[in-house]
Order: C-alpha cells, then sequence, then structure tokens
C-alpha cells in the first residue's frame, strides 16, 4: 500500500493492554507483509502507539476474522485482551450479536459483551502443561513461562523476563514470561511480552495461563481465578480435566473463558 494512503483507525485499551485497530473488511488498508507499516502505526514516538495492530477481517462462516500484530510489525499468535477488544470493537462497527464467532490466528473463538463493556472471550483447549521444579510452561494461544514469586513488586520485570525469553532455550521462537504472585484475593501477575520486548501493563494469554497453572496440581475439576494486573482487573474461568483421552499427555484444561472490561480510547486517522 501507499505510504500516504490515509488510515482510519480506533484506539481501544484492555486492563492498559492497548491497540490500534482498523476496520479491513471492504478497504485493504494494510495487509500481511506491510511489517514496516504496522510498527511504525505501533510505535508510540513516530506513530500512534501500541502494544499491537489488529485488522478485522470479513470470513465466511464467521462474524469476522481477527488478525493480530506484535509491536514489531510481525504477525503474531493469539492475544486474548485483544480478542476482547475485537469483539468491543465489533459492535462499534455495527456488528450485533448476542454471541459473537471469529476465527483468529489459533482457531474459533466464541465471545459475548456484558454489562458496563465487560467482554467474556472463549479461549482455545490448552492440551498439556509442563510442570517444572519452580516454573510452568503451556499454550494458551501464546507460549508463556509462568513463575511464582513471593513479592510481586520485587520483580524488574524486564530484565527477568527478557533473561527468560532469550535463554538458549526459548531464544529463536520467544516466549511470554509471567510473574505471579498469590493474594487473597486471587493473582496479582505482571507479564513480559515477546514482539513488544518489555512489560505491559496486561497480557490476556499470559493471565489465562498464570491462572491454570495455579491451579494445575489441585486436579480435576471448575475454577475461577480473580487475575489483578498492573492494567486492571480480570476473570478467568475453565475446567481442569484429568481424564485424558487415548493419545493425549499433561491435563487437558477446557472451557476457557476470559473476561474483563474493553473499552474504545479515541478514533483518528493516519497518515
Amino acid at each position: 500500500m501507499s505510504k500516504t494512503t490515509s488510515i482510519p483507525f480506533y484506539k481501544y485499551q484492555g486492563t492498559g493492554n492497548d491497540f490500534v485497530m482498523i476496520d479491513n473488511r471492504t478497504n485493504n488498508y494494510i495487509t500481511r507483509t506491510d511489517t514496516d507499516l504496522v510498527a511504525l502505526m505501533c510505535d508510540r514516538k513516530f506513530g500512534i502507539g501500541a502494544d499491537g495492530l489488529i485488522l478485522l477481517q470479513n470470513k465466511i462462516g464467521y462474524d469476522f476474522e481477527m488478525v493480530y500484530f506484535n509491536a514489531d510489525g510481525n504477525e503474531s499468535s493469539m492475544c486474548g485482551n485483544g480478542g476482547r477488544c475485537i469483539t468491543h470493537f465489533a459492535r462499534e462497527l455495527g456488528i450485533e450479536r448476542d454471541q459473537y464467532k471469529f476465527l483468529a490466528i489459533d482457531g474459533d473463538h466464541e465471545a459475548t459483551i456484558g454489562k458496563e463493556d465487560w467482554v467474556d472471550l472463549k479461549m482455545g483447549d490448552v492440551k498439556d502443561v509442563e510442570i517444572g521444579e519452580d516454573y510452568f510452561v503451556l499454550n494458551t494461544g501464546s507460549p508463556h513461562y509462568v513463575v511464582f514469586v513471593e513479592d510481586i513488586d520485587d520483580i524488574k520485570v524486564d530484565e527477568n523476563g527478557s533473561a527468560i525469553r532469550y535463554s538458549k532455550r526459548f531464544r529463536k521462537e520467544g516466549i511470554n514470561v509471567n510473574f505471579v504472585e498469590n493474594s487473597p484475593i486471587g493473582l496479582h501477575v505482571a507479564t513480559y511480552e515477546r514482539g513488544v520486548e518489555a512489560e505491559t501493563l496486561s497480557c490476556g494469554t499470559g493471565v489465562v495461563a498464570s491462572a491454570i497453572s495455579s491451579k494445575i496440581k489441585d486436579g480435576k475439576g471448575s475454577y475461577e481465578v480473580p487475575i489483578k494486573t498492573k492494567g486492571g482487573d480480570l476473570k478467568v474461568r475453565f475446567e481442569l480435566d484429568a481424564n485424558l483421552s487415548d493419545g493425549q499427555t499433561g491435563n487437558v484444561i477446557s472451557d476457557v473463558w476470559l473476561g474483563g472490561v474493553a473499552t474504545l480510547v479515541f478514533r483518528g486517522v493516519f497518515g
């Protein structure tokens, strides 16, 4: 696309995780190869500023398709807070549904919008959790490393998170790193995100990974976990099924839902 093209956009945030949203249904403003343009739009000094950019596109059999880019301009894996925000964006564009169905890079998702812009998003099943001596590794639409700490305020998230993300094991593909503190009200979570390469105020797939990790040793059952991030409050609920079918390993987590408020911040035109 021409760099002189004006691009209408919406700016959204979900518990401080912020996104540039573009209605790409009629005009193909951005393609999957526009890496430099996406990175520029996400730049906080020379562009709009965001943790990521999301395209809402037409898709046969769905209400819409979600295409997500990290702030570095590269198309990436699933973003939970982004999925909640794009659902609100769809309603803003006039797509009215009691329950939304959309396609993302990791498959089908469902979502509903409740009172005061609370959006519940159904995530994919989690097939396996690696349980280490002092860590957990699992994929909740994006890969996550989870470690529990005594006092989250003592953690240097950028420094400690990047050390794990760029360790020999994870350097090539990257991984998101979550530091989690148990509290009487649930969990406090701080996340270092690959692609952003820094701490973000919230990470949807990260809090899902943290909630599952906090209950994985408790056995089969239904769980609901309140989460506090630096950007706001979220809630994760899921079913932990210890009865595995043939060929599966580890634990199976199903009926996974991420809930929280999604907020339209402002509209504008780029370029």
